[in-house]
């Protein structure tokens, strides 16, 4: 089911299987995606590694997540793009800015307990019977649902990486942490860097990382470089060395012994491997 407004609003929602699994590499620009497995092995890669999603977990992705399908199983799409609803414009209601879409190094993967699998239920049929009404409030009650479904992930997500032990301040802090990093990551390589562009002492950032219990943010910037350095090694066929100064290193060495001490292999050997 899809819906297409009179601006190029659009919102769709499918259940896929192998059968028409190329639903899922049917994006455009703009567009976000929340995936909901139905079932067990579910085979994707993306950005070049390898995941099994089980049932219930929920993973949200951009356009610049790169797919490749093994296996599917059973699952729930939801696309939408930047006219129907925008992350960014919404932040301050939805809170997943950094979380579940721009900002990540890594993929945030959702892990609902049963009485949250009852509530994102109750939203999915709503969703549905919103997708067949026909009047002049369906576009406001379809973005309603969405967010609702947003806010729910974001709070579990929240959860499962400890965001209670830490102040709502500091939690903005480390979120516009992740989204300078998404945005500076070629150009800037430390803590440092970024601490001085949210006016804050480089320890203050560690200890709020810290807090959350996950990676240091000097892992983060470093993950995120790699997680770009693996797309293009894996989907294009830019020289290495035009890789290099392209995030932000000043000659093939140093970003060789980079991506070997993060990798265990060199650029030219992961390459070769995957492409």
């Amino acid at each position: 089911m899809k819906y297409i407004g009179r601006t190029n609003e659009k919102f769709e929602v499918l259940r896929v299987t192998q059968e028409n699994s190329q639903a899922l590499k049917d994006f455009e620009t703009n567009d976000l995606s929340l995936i909901w497995f139905e079932s067990d092995n579910n085979f994707l890669t993306i950005d070049a590694i390898d995941y099994n999603f089980s049932t219930n977990q929920i993973i949200c992705l951009t356009e610049f997540h790169k797919l490749e399908i093994k296996q599917i199983q059973g699952l729930r799409l939801i696309r939408f793009n930047k006219p129907f609803y925008c992350i960014l414009d919404h932040d301050s209601e939805v809170g997943c800015k950094g979380i579940l879409y721009y900002g990540s190094s890594h993929l945030p993967i959702i892990n609902p307990n049963e009485q949250d699998r009852e509530i994102l239920e109750t939203v999915w049929k709503m969703l549905k019977i919103e997708m067949v009404s026909k009047d002049n409030l369906q576009l406001e009650m379809l973005q309603m649902m969405l967010k609702r479904l947003l806010i729910l992930c974001t709070r579990i997500y929240k959860g499962q990486l400890d965001y209670q032990k830490i102040e709502a301040k500091e939690v903005d802090i480390v979120r516009d942490f992740n989204l300078l990093v998404e945005q500076n990551f070629k150009e800037k390589h430390s803590v440092s860097e970024y601490a001085a562009l949210l006016n804050k002492s480089p320890k203050t950032i560690s200890n709020l990382f810290k807090s959350i219990g996950t990676k240091t943010p000097l892992e983060f910037i470093k993950n995120r470089i790699m997680l770009e350095a693996r797309r293009q090694l894996s989907y294009t066929d830019i020289p290495i060395k035009e890789l290099a100064y392209d995030l932000g290193y000043i000659d093939i060495q140093t970003f060789s012994r980079f991506f070997k001490g993060q990798e265990g292999e060199s650029p030219s050997a992961f390459r070769q491997k995957n492409s």
